[in-house]
């Protein structure tokens, strides 16, 4: 892996979740290359921690598909295909909007004010990592209030894993996302159902357009 100075550890985030970001993040910048194999104890030296949180996830990001665990060998990078970024986000934008729509039939002032405040905490975040942070707890609050948990458990399943950590990965991805947080937020606070959904849906596909582009131009950011 060339660019070493990516494998920093922010106590922001439970260290688990940022191994998981960093080793993620570097499969997808091909720092790691597809067919490379992942030694658990060379990857806790270069990143600076304990073999355990590598291997956990290492785990996790097999169960998104990222890696495959092979006995005695490791991790071995899978290959991340155009397809397979369709077919998560495709998804994400059929089903998280179905999930806002009904969590809009459940509004408090409770949910509007944890939603300003955690949008307002993410224009004025100082760090791609704090981002990276809020703006899952935005996309999750944005569902919160749900009440189909079988639906909630098929959205858990498409974001965990790479969407999370587009902020750091996609050009100018933090601007164009507060940007559409904010036309979600007012629909939402308008009580137009149709107006967030579309907005959200629109959100949603308008990074994976990048991201397909970043991954064929082989442009994405570099720490």
């Amino acid at each position: 892996m060339d660019n070493k100075s990516l494998l920093q550890i922010s106590e922001e985030r439970t260290l688990h979740d940022r191994v998981c970001s960093i080793l993620r993040q570097a499969i997808l910048k091909g720092d790691f290359r597809p067919g490379e194999r992942l030694i658990q104890a060379d990857v806790a030296k270069l990143i600076g921690v304990s073999r355990m949180p590598v291997r956990e996830a290492l785990q996790q990001l097999e169960v998104e598909g990222l890696v495959t665990l092979e006995p005695h060998r490791g991790a071995v990078v899978n290959s991340l295909d155009i397809k397979d970024i369709e077919e998560i986000y495709e998804l994400r934008s059929i089903l998280e909007p179905i999930a806002l729509e009904k969590s809009m039939d459940n509004l408090d002032e409770v949910y509007l004010n944890e939603l300003k405040k955690t949008h307002a905490e993410m224009k004025e975040a100082t760090s791609e990592e704090k981002f990276v942070e809020l703006n899952t707890k935005f996309h999750k609050l944005l569902i919160g209030r749900c009440d189909n948990s079988r639906l909630l458990k098929f959205i858990e399943m498409n974001f965990k894993g790479f969407p999370q950590d587009t902020p750091q990965v996609i050009q100018g991805q933090i601007t164009k996302s507060i940007s559409e947080h904010e036309s979600i937020l007012k629909e939402i606070l308008n009580n137009n159902k149709e107006g967030a959904t579309k907005s959200l849906a629109s959100h949603i596909n308008r990074t994976v357009k990048e991201l397909k582009e970043a991954k064929q131009n082989h442009d994405f950011k570099k720490v």
